[in-house]
């Protein structure tokens, strides 16, 4: 579409183009005119010269030509060339010189006299000029005209087609306020235009689906279809932070308790299992409250959000979870299934502390009842009862140390060829004053937490060489984990040393395993730790490998005797062709540095014939072997 500076400019090109076609038609149909007015008046000139007499006196003459025009010029001679009569009339128009005749001689041979005249044409000049100046005003004004018409006509045209075009989006893509309606009182019939709003709107359909398609996958997590931590976060704070369409209510965080345990013992197939067994517990319960919302916030936590909700009714949803779980646990023999932790909250209160309040309540709920609930009622993260978590678990923790409630397990390690010997990894379980088995990741993480993990690590390697010695299993040999704190701290390695050496006959038959990122905290005291192992004849192995950025010159320097990757790399083994590819390469380097390479999480007979394939030592999981009693 022109602008108006535009449309002044072309308007302005095409009428000079036409001004100046018409002005020089006009000057040439003028020249035209003046060449036919003096040529007709040279035949007059004769003609009146033949019907005068001949004796006429040459002043007659003079006269009478003088007299029959006006002329700009006059000039009468004789055949002797001598001037009878000179008349110069006005001085002659600039246009007159390029339009008018040159001066014409016509020779009267009866009176022997040459008349020289150019006729004046001051008004015809006039009214051509006047004929000009209606041609230029004219034209401007066209100009003007046509331009103010055209601009009004392209926009009427284009605004014809915009709202056309907003109709036709809009039939498709209907706005969020129903009180806007674009409606158009004409349409323009353009195939291209059709053709265009066509493939717009196909344009706009495939963008839609795919927007959804993304939001739906950003939101919303795969194994439940409950909406992800992200939604969590953008409901809650749209909905209670900043519009506060929601002035109070109750979040629960329902953390799943044997989910590592699950995917260690009976793999991860089971752990998905029982995830969504949670999950379908949760779905059923929160159907009966009206604007709950259900989140699943990482791989164990799902939070339930129950708007203007008393505390006392929320109490009573956490009941019949509770309950629910209890009978799914029966069901399935579980240790336990999941915790909650409830707290009340008003849309004065930041998220941050709320969740925070919650994990603190989860954290009393493991330490009264199995699958149990605890409601942190305060709403201040300042008060006491937000430090009351972490005195339950120390208490229940002192409570186990004191007592060594402790019960081992040992699952084997299979080795791929008979040359092979391989070990049964020794799994801790905890038990609270009722004989209950406490959660062992929840248990492990608040010992961790609360500065406990190195007496139960020695609680664990006691009762493993009390067990060994007295069930006289010297012959086989054992896993133990430790913990990366342990294995920095200078009391518990002079300890575990002279454990060790006075347990000689044991000793060699002991494998202690580390994790990747554990040794990596400080590499002089894990090099310091493995040869102290060494030095009692004991061995050491390097587990969740493959997580880190550990170099190969890092386990030169170290010398462990075993890596056990990860189960990223292991799960699916048989159809991952990257990972097969990478296990080779770590398989091929490793036995240059004389280690043996193990497989966690072993859950499917492909899994094993394609780890054994690639020269894995050993395999470990649900399909080589369950943990028993030792």
């Amino acid at each position: 579409m022109y602008t108006f500076s535009q449309l002044i400019a072309r308007n302005t090109l095409m009428g000079l183009i036409f001004s100046v076609g018409l002005i020089a038609l006009c000057t040439w149909f003028g020249q035209t005119l003046l060449q036919e007015r003096h040529e007709k008046f040279e035949g007059s000139l004769i003609a009146m010269a033949g019907a005068l007499d001949q004796q006429a006196s040459i002043q007659t003459i003079v006269k009478t030509i003088k007299g029959a025009n006006d002329y700009r010029l006059l000039l009468i001679t004789n055949d002797e060339n001598k001037n009878l009569m000179k008349h110069q009339g006005s001085q002659q128009h600039l246009i007159s010189k390029f339009i008018a005749p040159a001066n014409q001689e016509v020779w009267l041979n009866s009176h022997s006299l040459k008349v020289t005249y150019a006729l004046a044409d001051d008004i015809f000049i006039d009214k051509l000029i006047n004929i000009y100046l209606a041609i230029v005003l004219s034209t401007a004004a066209f100009v003007i005209i046509s331009s103010i018409v055209s601009l009004k006509s392209y926009r009427a045209f284009f605004n014809t087609i915009n709202e056309q075009i907003r109709n036709e989006i809009t039939s498709f893509m209907p706005s969020a306020d129903d009180e806007i309606h674009y409606k158009t009182k004409a349409t323009v019939e353009l195939p291209e235009l059709r053709k265009g709003l066509t493939s717009l709107q196909s344009l706009i359909e495939n963008q839609k689906a795919n927007s959804n398609q993304l939001e739906k996958e950003a939101y919303t997590e795969t194994l439940t279809q409950l909406p992800n931590r992200n939604r969590f976060v953008q409901y809650f704070e749209s909905k209670v932070t900043e519009l506060h369409e929601i002035k109070f209510g109750v979040l629960l965080i329902t953390r799943c308790s044997e989910l590592q345990t699950i995917n260690q013992i009976s793999g991860y197939k089971e752990g998905d299992n029982y995830i969504c067994k949670v999950s379908d517990i949760l779905k059923s319960e929160i159907e009966k409250y009206q604007g709950g919302q259900l989140f699943r916030l990482n791989s164990s936590d799902f939070s339930t959000i129950l708007p203007n909700v008393t505390m006392k009714e929320a109490e009573k949803y956490a009941q019949a979870l509770t309950d629910k779980f209890n009978q799914y646990q029966q069901s399935a023999d579980l240790d336990s299934v999941a915790y909650s932790g409830v707290v009340a909250f008003t849309d004065a209160e930041p998220l941050g502390e709320i969740l925070a309040l919650a994990d603190t309540a989860i954290s009393v709920a493991q330490t009264q009842s199995i699958n149990g609930w605890y409601a942190q009622k305060e709403g201040d993260t300042n008060s006491p009862s937000n430090h009351y978590g972490n005195q339950n678990w120390r208490q229940e923790i002192d409570s186990v140390l004191a007592a060594q409630r402790v019960a081992l397990l040992i699952q084997p390690i299979k080795p791929s060829t008979k040359n092979t010997k391989m070990y049964g990894e020794i799994l801790a379980r905890f038990k609270n004053a009722k004989n209950e088995t406490l959660p062992t990741a929840s248990f492990i993480a608040m010992a961790e937490k609360l500065d406990k993990i190195v007496a139960v690590d020695r609680m664990i390697i006691e009762q493993a060489l009390t067990e060994i010695s007295q069930k006289n299993l010297q012959g086989s040999q054992f896993g133990i984990n430790i913990s990366s704190r342990s294995i920095h701290d200078e009391h518990f390695l002079i300890w575990l040393e002279r454990r060790l050496l006075r347990e000689s006959s044991i000793a060699p038959n002991l494998i202690f395993e580390i994790t990747e990122y554990g040794l990596q905290q400080n590499v002089q005291t894990s090099k310091r730790f493995i040869d102290m192992i060494h030095r009692v004849g004991s061995r050491v192995t390097v587990e969740r490998f493959g997580v880190g950025l550990t170099s190969f010159k890092f386990f030169k320097e170290l010398k462990p005797d075993y890596i056990k990757m990860d189960s990223t790399y292991t799960r699916d083994i048989d159809e991952d062709k990257n990972n097969q590819y990478f296990l080779r390469v770590m398989v091929d380097l490793a036995h240059r540095l004389s280690i043996n390479v193990l497989a966690e999480n072993v859950e499917t007979q492909e899994e094993k014939h394609t780890l054994e394939k690639l020269f894995v030592d050993g395999c470990q999981g649900f399909y080589i072997g369950k943990p028993e009693q030792m």
